[in-house]
C-alpha cells in the first residue's frame, strides 16, 4: 500500500491539474503561467539532484553518475525526436508534420515530460525497499509530492486548449488526466526494472535525473524566460527549488 501511494500521488498532480480546467476555463494570465512554469523547473532540477544524482553518487562514484546522467539526457534527446509533439510554449509551437492538432501535440509533449518523472519516482521507490539503495521511503514520498506538484499545471496545460477547442469541459478533464497515465506505468516498470537489476542501481537513479534535467532544458525554462517578464519564471523557479529542497529535508 506504500508503494502504490507513491505510484499515485503523482498521478493525482495531474488530475488536479486537469480538473482546474473547471475553474480557469478563461485561461491563466502569461504572469501566472510563467510563474507556475518555473516552479516546475525549479522541482524538477532540485528533485534530480537531491532524489536521484546525490544517492547515486553516495553509492557508487561520480563517474557511474556522470554516465547514467548524460545517458538519460541522450534518452530524451531520441524520444523528442522520434515522437511527434510540440513545445508547451505557445511560441515555440513548430511541431513536425504528423497530421494531428495542436492539442494532441502538446499532450503527446505533456506525456512525454511524464516518462521521466514515473521512471524517477519507480527508481526512488525501489531504492527504498533495497537494504543498500540509500534513499528512505518518506524521502521517496517527498519526490513523489514535488513532481504532483509540478504535474499540477501541466495537467491544466493540457485540458485548457482542449477546453478552448470546443470540447466539454468533461471531456477536457477527461484527457487531460490520460496524458498522466504514462506516469504510474512508467513508475511501476521502472520499479520492477531496478528490483531485477539492484546492482545497477546508482547508474538508474541519475539515467532517471539527466531525464528530467532534459526536459527542464529543453522545455520548462525556455517557456518560462521567454518574452516580458521573465524574473517572474526566474523567481518561480526559486521558490520551486526551495520547496523541493525542504521536501527533501523534511522528509527526508
Amino acid at each position: 500500500m506504500e508503494l502504490a501511494l507513491l505510484f499515485i500521488v503523482p498521478f493525482l498532480g495531474t488530475l488536479l491539474g486537469s480538473a482546474a480546467v473547471y475553474f480557469f476555463g478563461n485561461g491563466i494570465g502569461a504572469k501566472t503561467g510563467k510563474a507556475v512554469t518555473g516552479f516546475a523547473a525549479g522541482v524538477m532540477i532540485a528533485a534530480s539532484v537531491w532524489s536521484l544524482l546525490l544517492p547515486a553518487i553516495e553509492q557508487s562514484s561520480y563517474y557511474a553518475a556522470a554516465l547514467g546522467f548524460l545517458s538519460g539526457i541522450a534518452f530524451l534527446l531520441v524520444l523528442d525526436t522520434v515522437v511527434p509533439h510540440i513545445h508547451v510554449s505557445s511560441s515555440r509551437a513548430e511541431g513536425r508534420k504528423s497530421g494531428l492538432s495542436k492539442s494532441a501535440l502538446l499532450m503527446l509533449a505533456v506525456t512525454l515530460h511524464n516518462i521521466p518523472e514515473g521512471m524517477a519516482v519507480g527508481a526512488a521507490a525501489a531504492a527504498s525497499v533495497s537494504l543498500e539503495g540509500g534513499i528512505s521511503y518518506v524521502s521517496a514520498l517527498a519526490l513523489s509530492l514535488g513532481i504532483a506538484l509540478q504535474n499540477f499545471p501541466e495537467g491544466l496545460v493540457v485540458s485548457l486548449p482542449l477546453y478552448r477547442e470546443g470540447k466539454k469541459k468533461s471531456t477536457a478533464f477527461l484527457e487531460g488526466t490520460v496524458s498522466g497515465i504514462v506516469e504510474p506505468v512508467g513508475a511501476l516498470i521502472a520499479f520492477v526494472f531496478v528490483s531485477a537489476l539492484s546492482s545497477m542501481l546508482p547508474l538508474l537513479l541519475s539515467f532517471a535525473a539527466g531525464a528530467m534535467f532534459y526536459v527542464v532544458v529543453e522545455e520548462l525554462i525556455p517557456e518560462a524566460s521567454e518574452g516580458e517578464h521573465s524574473n517572474i519564471g526566474t523567481v518561480g523557479a526559486a521558490f520551486g527549488f526551495a520547496v523541493m529542497m525542504l521536501l527533501d529535508g523534511i522528509f527526508g
